[in-house]
């Protein structure tokens, strides 16, 4: 494919994303089709002879899009988002054209540049401690592949910073934390994993924490890491940043938050009262790739001292050695992560944040918080339907006061209705509903339009 027909050909991919964009609203969010229904339009061996792009193209309607679940309609209500916008799209396709392999500062200064910049931006746009911006402070930020990643990563450090053996060190985070503390500790070879109790909200007790380390310490265990949630995946919960905090340093844990969804919601001043402590812990992490308007893969993880991370996983072969590696005045982000290779996923960060601002950024959190806000008083007045949590941020918890049997046909019917979907769970022993409003096309309407079903339905 020369220029002239990448040219031709690109214009039409773009035109049919764009149509894409236009029509996504009423195409059925979930597909229609039975395991192996795609797999069976596929044929079994490669193609022998080169095809025409148009072919190519056309299979994006004919066998593409009958297996696609619709993540960016306005009617995707369920886990949490994973938002596209126009800017971010077409970062990706500019980073995609670049293809530059972003491992070393030598390998591309502009990947590894804008990359810790943009994230130092970030600081200040969720109201993070100083000292976790690379250009001021010991600590820093780079981008990650998801919050998972970003876990298991600071696993890794607290193993290697503990320096004791890994069948000894323990890991902690409520019984509510996101399986990927328990995945991390794994990955890491931790040999013991507390889910720790919740309080009535959910959120991790300090006190329970308290007790599981005394006790493994009593039992000449290491306890090693702790991390706290802000927006677990279930219910929203938010763990005491500055008690749990208070708690690792007095017994030496590494300390990380994670902030995969509900991190996005810190744009909004009023909304950092749930991360009160945070200039007290050892890392951070959240997912502009869910409700920051970024595409996925995009995550941001910063650590308060970049010492530990260097330590745990710097290692320099004769074919990485380069002059400015060597000079000590640049950063070299495989050292920031588990893989060696790395995209330049920074540019489609970096349009994003130019192309909305801070403004649009928190207008468009903050008009999400308000339709989740009315969405909940409106199942507070209903007769039939209560709060299964409390509702947080933009993620309203709900279920059928006549029982599990009832919240899962509604929760059935929702699902059926073909506009909106949901996502069904469950918490102490009980089905609910959650309702996790963010997509980046979702307005008032498309909220009202779920709600005339959960009416009709309950």
């Amino acid at each position: 494919m020369d220029p002239a027909e990448f040219r031709r050909h690109g214009h039409a991919l773009v035109d049919w994303v764009a149509d894409y964009m236009e029509r996504v609203a009423s195409l059925p969010v979930t597909p229609d089709v039975e395991p192996g229904d795609i797999a069976a339009r596929l044929p079994l061996r490669p193609p022998e002879e080169p095809e025409p792009f148009e072919a190519i193209l056309r299979d994006l309607d004919e066998i593409v899009m009958p297996g696609i679940t619709h993540w960016q309609s306005p009617g995707w209500f369920a886990y949490f988002p994973a938002n596209v916008s126009g800017p971010g799209i077409l970062g990706e396709l500019a980073s995609a054209g670049l293809g530059v392999q972003g491992m070393l500062w030598a390998t591309s200064p502009a990947c590894t540049e804008i990359e810790l910049r943009v994230v130092d931006w970030l600081v200040d746009l969720l109201g993070l401690p100083e000292h976790f911006k690379m250009a001021v402070g010991p600590g820093g930020g780079s981008i990650q592949v998801s919050a998972s990643d970003s876990t298991h990563l600071m696993h890794v450090v607290a193993r290697h910073r503990s320096a004791a053996p890994a069948d000894r060190l323990v890991a902690y985070g409520s019984s509510q934390a996101h399986f990927s503390v328990q995945r991390g500790a794994r990955v890491a070879g931790f040999g013991h994993v507390r889910k720790v109790a919740t309080d009535e909200r959910h959120a991790l007790d300090p006190g329970a924490l308290e007790a599981a380390i005394e006790a493994d310490v009593a039992d000449g265990l290491v306890p090693a890491i702790v991390t706290s949630a802000v927006g677990t995946t279930g219910t929203g919960a938010v763990d005491p940043i500055g008690a749990i905090g208070a708690i690792a340093e007095a017994h030496g844990l590494w300390h990380h938050v994670d902030a995969a969804w509900a991190g996005s919601a810190m744009v909004l001043p009023e909304q950092r009262v749930h991360q009160a402590g945070v200039e007290r812990v050892d890392s951070y992490t959240f997912n502009p790739h869910k409700w920051l308007f970024t595409n996925f893969d995009c995550n941001v993880l910063w650590v308060a001292d970049r010492a530990p991370l260097g330590a745990a996983l710097s290692d320099t072969a004769a074919i990485m050695r380069n002059p400015a590696s060597e000079s000590g005045a640049v950063v070299d982000l495989r050292d920031w992560q588990l893989p060696l290779g790395r995209r330049f996923r920074a540019l489609k960060l970096w349009w994003v944040l130019r192309s909305y601002g801070a403004r649009g950024l928190r207008h468009h959190v903050g008009e999400h918080l308000r339709l989740a806000g009315e969405l909940a008083e409106r199942v507070s007045e209903h007769p039939r339907l209560e709060h299964a949590a409390p509702t947080s941020f933009a993620l309203v918890n709900l279920r059928h006061a006549d029982g599990d049997e009832a919240t899962d046909r509604l929760a059935a019917a929702i699902n059926a209705s073909g506009h909106s979907h949901v996502t069904a769970s469950t918490i102490d022993e009980r089905s609910y509903i959650r309702v996790s409003i963010g997509q980046t096309w979702t307005t008032a309407e498309h909220v009202d339009r779920l709600w005339t079903t959960i009416e009709e339905n309950a």
